[in-house]
């Protein structure tokens, strides 16, 4: 029996994909289909994919062409598959001439002719609509925002808008196709969905004025500083009928997700222990607004949400107790510890300006732990690690860029399917993780130190 193997994302399934599946299955006799995994294709910069794996697994067995599916998750995975299945034929599409020369090693290679006029990234571009963002606050953080989002299909920059016009022209001078806004309201006649980049506590009136004006609206964490508001505002949201997203950008990372999925999946048995501290050392320069008590300067509000979004993801929302250590200069925390009791665990988090920590993630066990190591909160490598260290397991991922291509591509994901809320931060994660803040500025539970 000759046996055919072919890969591809096979998103949007058209008649180029049956093509392609016909011609391949009639150089054999039984054609193996390898289907890309969701992580695999985003750490290849694919962040556009429409259809989930499943999705595409089915649709892929739905010609009638395939006699067997498989998933490619890692790069090499061909050339163990060849061996494994005992592959007569590697065919893919003529597009890829040359690229896969190096497998006649192991078996004949065929370039298929490709069905033209037709692409998963055409179908793409033709049924989803362009969604016009406009970026207020003009800071830093936002000029991660232009070179991010064009990495993400049906996303178009076309204002901006800041307190200060000189921050605003700046901005703007290198970016001809972006409009500065003198008010927020000339902003919002021109976008249909904002992204707020602004100091904390002006988020909450940002994202209000947005959301009555009908826009969707990506906020950059934390959203806001207390818990009601939180609730509000993913009500309006829903009630308005546009996406209300927080922009935490390890929340979207690939890697991260899937040390979440696989800890939730039982590998290292029940979590009893979550440790994750995250610090900078910023204290050389007090003018920044991070250490005004007036513009919610601190390490809690400018870092907390970070390491507590693995405890809130895999302990829950419901927390019997928190207990809050800071270490306080100027008004402002520069240094906090936090103990959150579970029914079954404690974990804990550090947060840092002016104090220096390990900077790593470790979830521990009944069988084993998992271990992140700094900057867990840019994760691209994690490790499982047992009492037989012959079962530790090492996982390679890849961080592109800033990060905030996942978040903006998710938030999009979001939007164009009508989704009010993410799996990746569910809305009662970033309501709790707001309550938490809450109690910080209500000194609930705080002892100085």
């Amino acid at each position: 029996m000759k046996k055919v193997i072919t890969y591809g994302t096979f998103d949007l399934l058209h008649q180029g994909h049956i093509n392609l599946l016909r011609r391949a299955k009639a150089l054999g006799d039984y054609l193996i289909v390898g289907v890309t995994s969701d992580s695999f294709d985003k750490n290849r910069g694919k962040l556009n994919v429409r259809n989930n794996v499943l999705e595409r697994v089915e649709a892929v067995k739905s010609t009638g062409f395939v006699d067997e599916v498989i998933i490619e998750d890692y790069v090499g995975q061909k050339i163990d598959d060849i061996q494994k299945y005992d592959v007569d034929i590697f065919a893919i599409g003529s597009d890829w001439e040359g690229l896969f020369d190096y497998l006649r090693e192991y078996c004949e290679v065929v370039y298929l002719p490709r069905t033209e006029g037709i692409s998963s990234t055409m179908l793409r571009e033709e049924t989803q609509d362009e969604v016009k963002f406009g970026v207020v606050g003009c800071g830093r953080v936002a000029r991660r925002f232009i070179p991010e989002s064009s990495f993400v299909s049906g996303v178009k920059v076309v204002a901006a808008f800041d307190t200060d016009a000189d921050t605003l022209k700046n901005y703007v001078v290198t970016k001809k196709d972006i409009k500065p806004c003198l008010s927020f309201d000339a902003l919002l006649k021109e976008v249909d969905a904002v992204y707020v980049a602004t100091p904390h506590l002006s988020h909450y009136d940002y994202i209000k004025q947005s959301l009555l004006a009908g826009k969707h609206v990506l906020c950059e964490t934390p959203m806001v500083l207390r818990g009601e508001r939180a609730k509000e505002l993913f009500e309006l949201a829903e009630n308005r009928n546009v996406v209300l997203m927080e922009a935490n950008k390890t929340a979207h990372c690939p890697a991260f997700n899937h040390l979440m999925v696989m800890v939730k999946s039982g590998v290292i048995g029940q979590v009893v222990d979550i440790n994750a501290s995250l610090s900078k050392l910023w204290d050389d320069d007090l003018t920044l607004r991070e250490f005004n008590p007036e513009q919610a300067g601190g390490s809690l509000y400018e870092l907390g949400s970070y390491p507590l979004l693995p405890i809130i993801k895999l302990m829950g929302v419901h927390y019997d107790d928190l207990i809050l250590f800071s270490r306080m200069k100027g008004g402002v925390d520069m240094y906090t510890k936090g103990l959150v009791r579970y029914p079954s665990a404690v974990c804990s988090f550090q947060v840092g300006l002016g104090v220096k920590t390990e900077g790593n993630l470790v979830i521990s066990g009944t069988k084993g732990y998992a271990y992140v190591p700094a900057p867990w909160w840019k994760t691209d490598y994690f490790e499982l690690r047992y009492e037989n260290q012959n079962e530790n397991k090492k996982f390679f991922y890849q961080w592109d860029g800033d990060g905030l291509r996942y978040e903006i591509q998710e938030f999009i994901r979001c939007v164009i399917g009508h989704r009010f809320s993410t799996a990746r931060l569910r809305r009662r994660e970033s309501i709790c993780m707001a309550e938490i803040m809450q109690r910080f500025t209500e000194r609930q539970n705080l002892y100085e130190i």
